[in-house]
């Protein structure tokens, strides 16, 4: 795996500001050649760590039931469960979390009979999956990526 650096946080966090941002105005910001931006973005790109896209609003989109579904997973059964979830095209965010419940699973329906059925029909079904609580999303405040600073008390600029 790539060993990231300042400068790689830097190009990061100039990225999470704007996605489209050109190489060569976070090269000049950064105080580097376009060139070194492309190649770090590439290396940050091959080993996963960025992954560029266009994040929406469900519900302008036509998503008019996303919901958080909570998943409690008998033993032995986690990665099986874990593999058959993420098959789902609905499933937008698969987390393993801790607590009463063992993964949340954030899903994108265009309405309740699609996310009922998405429930009752399929997720219930998967080999392991031993109850499940559902919340729904009313409305999106705020959408962000980490903020960088956080574990880089010091960027280069």
């Amino acid at each position: 795996m790539y060993q990231m650096d300042n400068l790689d946080y830097n190009i990061l966090t100039q990225l999470q500001e704007d996605g489209r941002k050109p190489f060569t105005e976070i090269a000049k910001v950064l105080g580097v050649t376009e060139g070194t931006v492309r190649n770090r973005v590439a290396k940050l790109t091959t080993d996963g760590t960025v992954k560029l896209i266009g994040l929406v609003d469900p519900h302008r989109v036509g998503f008019d039931a996303p919901a958080l579904i909570w998943v409690k997973v008998r033993p032995g059964f986690l990665d099986t469960a874990v593999e058959a979830i993420a098959e789902f095209p609905e499933v937008s965010y698969l987390l393993l979390v801790a607590g009463e419940y063992d993964l949340m699973v954030e899903v994108m329906c265009p309405d309740r009979e699609h996310l009922m059925n998405l429930i009752t029909e399929r997720l219930h079904h998967v080999a392991g999956v031993e109850h499940t609580h559902t919340t729904f999303i009313l409305h999106v405040y705020k959408v962000v990526q980490p903020d960088l600073k956080l574990v880089l008390p010091e960027p280069v600029r």
